[in-house]
Parts: C-alpha cells; sequence; structure tokens
C-alpha cells in the first residue's frame, strides 16, 4: 500500500517540471511576534538544495582537473562525523571531550571513529571491540578483499553480517552504519550497498589532508559546479534556453545527414517542442526521466522502485564551534560536518515501526562556506532539529531557528543492481537498454547525500555513444584543452 501510495506521488510528480512537492518556508518569530531581527537581508543567503560531500576518491574530482573547470572552483574540507546518543534519565554529567561532547539535560554527541587512530584514541571501547572494529576497517579498506564478500554476501543485510562475520554488537554498529549514508532503515541496509561506501570512505581520508576524506564546494553546493561548468560550456560554444521546458519529443522514422557529418552518414533525428511553441531539431537529446518527461518514446528495462526523502533546511542563530573541531593535526579548519541521528535516539509516535525508519542525516555547515551571515548556520536535517540543537554544548541557550524549509523529494532508484557502486560498464550497459534512438535518459539524482560515482559513469557511456564515430573525440571524456584566449587569471573571474 504505501508503495503503491509512493508511486502514484512520483507520477503525479512526473508532469510537472521536478519530482519535489509539500514545500513551506517558515520565518520563525520571536516571543513579541515580529521576525527574528538576526536573519539578515535574502541576499545574503545561498542555500543550496543539493549538500552532497564530495568524497576524496570520487570519479568528479580527476574530471574536474582534466577539464579545468577546477581553476574556478573552491573546495572546504568535511570535518567531524557525529552520532547523536539519546542519555538515560539517571545520567546527569557532562560530556565533553574530543570524543564526546554534550549538555547538561538531554543527550549527547559522540564523535564517530573514521579511521583506525579514531578508534585507539576513543577510551570508551572496549578492548574487545576495539579487535572487532580493527577487523572491519582493514577489511572494508582493503580494495582486493571485500569484492569478492560481496559477491558472496551482497545480499545479506549489513547489520546481521557486521554480528555474524565480526562480532559487533548493535551499540557500535550503528556509527559503521552511519558511514554509508545509507537513505534506508538500517536493518535493510545490504552488505552489497554498505561496505563500498565504506570502502570509499576510508580510503578518501588523507588524499586531500591529515584526517578528512571529503569537501564540500563553496558558495552553493552542487549547484555551484553545474554554474561554472555551464559557463565553461557557453564560452566553449554551447546555448542555453531557459525558462523552456520540453513538452513532447518526437524521433523521426527517416533518418537524415547532419550538415556537419563529414562521412556523410544518415542518423535518426528527433524534433522537440519546448514550451511555447519553439521547436528544435537535434541528431541526440539527453536527460534525465524527470526532464525529458514529454518524449512519447521513454521507455525503461529497468525496474525501479520509489524513495520519499523528506528534507529541512534550517539557518540558526549560532556558528555551533564546539562542532567543528580540527579532524587532525595539520587539517584545514572543517567548514562542513556529519551529524547522524538513528531512530532509536529519537521520539517517535507510538503508531511508528521504528524498524521501517531510516536514520537523520544532518549536514551542518559555517558560514565560511558563504551559504549564510558570519554567526550563522545553514543545516540540512530531516528532522529532529529540536533534539540535536539541545544537546550542542557552550551555549546559553539552544540556538535559535531563524528559518526553515521543508519539502519532500521523490527518487526512482534501481532495484537491480541491488545498490552497490556500479562501474563503467554497468553504466554502458544500462544505457543501451534505455536507448530510444537519438533520446538517451540519464538517472536521475539519487537519495544519497555523497556524490555517487554512478552520475559521472552514466554521463561517460553517453559521451562515449555519441562520439563513437568522432575519431578526434572518441576516448577523451572530460579532457578538454585551454579555451583559445582564456587564460588562468581570466578563468578566476567566473
Amino acid at each position: 500500500m504505501e508503495e503503491q501510495r509512493l508511486l502514484s506521488a512520483y507520477k503525479r510528480l512526473q508532469l510537472g517540471p521536478t519530482p519535489f512537492s509539500s514545500a513551506s518556508v517558515v520565518r520563525h518569530a520571536t516571543d513579541e511576534g515580529s521576525p527574528d531581527p538576526r536573519l539578515s537581508f535574502s541576499r545574503a543567503y545561498s542555500i543550496s538544495l543539493s549538500p552532497h560531500l564530495i568524497y576524496a576518491r570520487s570519479n568528479l574530482v580527476p574530471a574536474l582537473v582534466s577539464n579545468k573547470v577546477y581553476r574556478q572552483l573552491e573546495f572546504l574540507a568535511v570535518g567531524s562525523w557525529w552520532i547523536y546518543n539519546a542519555k538515560a534519565a539517571h545520567q546527569e554529567e557532562t560530556f565533553e571531550g574530543t570524543n564526546k561532547i554534550g549538555r547538561d539535560q538531554g543527550g549527547f554527541l559522540r564523535k564517530i571513529p573514521g579511521s583506525r587512530e579514531d578508534v585507539f584514541a576513543d577510551k570508551s571501547i572496549d578492548l574487545r571491540s576495539t579487535r572487532s572494529l580493527m577487523k572491519i576497517l582493514k577489511f572494508a579498506a582493503d580494495p582486493e578483499a571485500y569484492p569478492a564478500v560481496i559477491g558472496e554476501h551482497g545480499d545479506r543485510f549489513f547489520p546481521e553480517f557486521l554480528a555474524w562475520q565480526y562480532k559487533i554488537d548493535a551499540k557500535l554498529q550503528a556509527p559503521l552504519q552511519a558511514l554509508t549514508l545509507a537513505p534506508d532503515p538500517p536493518s535493510k541496509i545490504l552488505v552489497a550497498y554498505a561496505v563500498p561506501r565504506l570502502h570509499r570512505h576510508l580510503t578518501s581520508i588523507g588524499i586531500f589532508g591529515p584526517g578528512f576524506g571529503a569537501v564540500v564546494p563553496k558558495w552553493g553546493g552542487l549547484a555551484e559546479i553545474a554554474q561554472v561548468a555551464c559557463r565553461a560550456g557557453a564560452v566553449g560554444g554551447g546555448v542555453y534556453v531557459l525558462k523552456k521546458g520540453i513538452e513532447s519529443i518526437d524521433v523521426t522514422t527517416q533518418a537524415s545527414v547532419s550538415p556537419t557529418d563529414t562521412e556523410g552518414t544518415a542518423h535518426p533525428q528527433s524534433t522537440v517542442k519546448l514550451q511555447g511553441g519553439d521547436e528544435v531539431k537535434a541528431r541526440w537529446v539527453v536527460g534525465t526521466h524527470s526532464t525529458l518527461q514529454g518524449s512519447s518514446s521513454k521507455t525503461t528495462k529497468q525496474q525501479t522502485r520509489i524513495v520519499e526523502i523528506t528534507h529541512l533546511t534550517a539557518v540558526v542563530s549560532s556558528p555551533l564551534i564546539s562542532l567543528f573541531p580540527p579532524p587532525a593535526e595539520g587539517s584545514p579548519p572543517p567548514a562542513s560536518i556529519v551529524v547522524v541521528l538513528h531512530p532509536g535516539s529519537v521520539e517517535l509516535p507510538r503508531s511508528v515501526n521504528i524498524a521501517e525508519v531510516p536514520a537523520i542525516y544532518l549536514i551542518i555547515h559555517s558560514s565560511d562556506t558563504g551559504e549564510c551571515p558570519e554567526g550563522q548556520s545553514p543545516q540540512w536535517l530531516s528532522s529532529a532539529i529540536n533534539t540535536f540543537l539541545s544537546a550542542v554544548p557552550n551555549e546559553p541557550a539552544p540556538p535559535d531557528v531563524l528559518w526553515t524549509l521543508t519539502y519532500k523529494q521523490y527518487h526512482s532508484v534501481p532495484i537491480s543492481p541491488p545498490s552497490s557502486l556500479r562501474t563503467d560498464s554497468q553504466a554502458q550497459a544500462d544505457f543501451e537498454s534505455t536507448q530510444q534512438c537519438s533520446v538517451v535518459y540519464l538517472q536521475d539524482l539519487g537519495p544519497s547525500l555523497a556524490l555517487e560515482d554512478d552520475v559521472l559513469n552514466d554521463v561517460r557511456a553517453v559521451w562515449e555513444r555519441i562520439t563513437a564515430d568522432d575519431r578526434d573525440r572518441r576516448g577523451a571524456f572530460m579532457q578538454f584543452e585551454d579555451r583559445v584566449g582564456v587564460g588562468v587569471e581570466e578563468d578566476d573571474m567566473y
């Protein structure tokens, strides 16, 4: 019944421009009933709807280097990962230190050990558990060991695998599950999903600097990367037509020869009708299922399931300095952190089955990202904002929430392969199965809070197909020469 409801909602949204619904914005007022004066003017904020983490091992990193777009981008370090623990009623001590912080009331935040050094430094972990954690971390970091285990145990649930294979109890399973950033309930996370993402997290640490393994773009998340790429494309001859959605796509049955094709090969042509009545003819039309909604030939052999994510973006009245310690000696100041609240640590309605509730992920940025004025913090939470703020120490009172945006987002997620990180060859196979003449469908951006390699793998599969007949460009994916007349200093203007 729930799956049918989500599918129905997703289909209704596909008739519109985006797979979003139930959006609301609240500017919180003070006790006197007037808007909080600490909320600045609107242009002082640049809040991203895609606050994704980019791991150092992400395939996007070498792509940004090879196409030279990195010159116009600035990245900031993601610091510590924290997990919220609800404190028992009889506990009254204040938690402070390198691994644990909190207030006298409510719960506390514990730093998630993300490396072997962190495990040894956490004195709250007993010797037996330390050995177990060291084994799983060593296994997950070995690129030759974990693929064989996925082949044998990939369809097992991750909590069951940790308890059976490594004797890790439920208390220590939660931090490992948190590092996967899985959108599913902990009891439903598969080994095929969790282990590759645990490997990515562990092997990314130290590449860009000591103690951290992920970064975030300054000034606006993934939108900043898209904007810089569009500017580079415009300089290279690309043309952009804004606010013109696609109404229909008609693929002609009679092929024609493109005037730019030196070999005189006939290819199918598409007639794209835009909103407003304009028509464009193209040999190739590329987009996601949510953007190419008007295509009459849209079909796919790939089975999918619908995932509904509830987002809450908030601006709070504190920089939350205590949550941004340097992750290691010599590391740059972090501008982002991750806080995880597992279902058992927050109050839920009695009617809710806790086994069906996913973890709550909080992406917290400092004002160094340029998204809000100094002294404030943008946060991306799915719920439980007050629960988290009550645990932040070194504040006279819990920080105030100044502004919130809530909305739901629907994702169409492939069922097979189960959820493991796909290879380039798998992306090429998916591309071939979804190609309809000259119309090509890419996967929609998934629900993960980390940018998945699938995104660029899909783009590469399309690139290789489109350039298959171009001898000069074949195999040169994301390898662009310097644009004529544009040097480093001019690039910095973008």
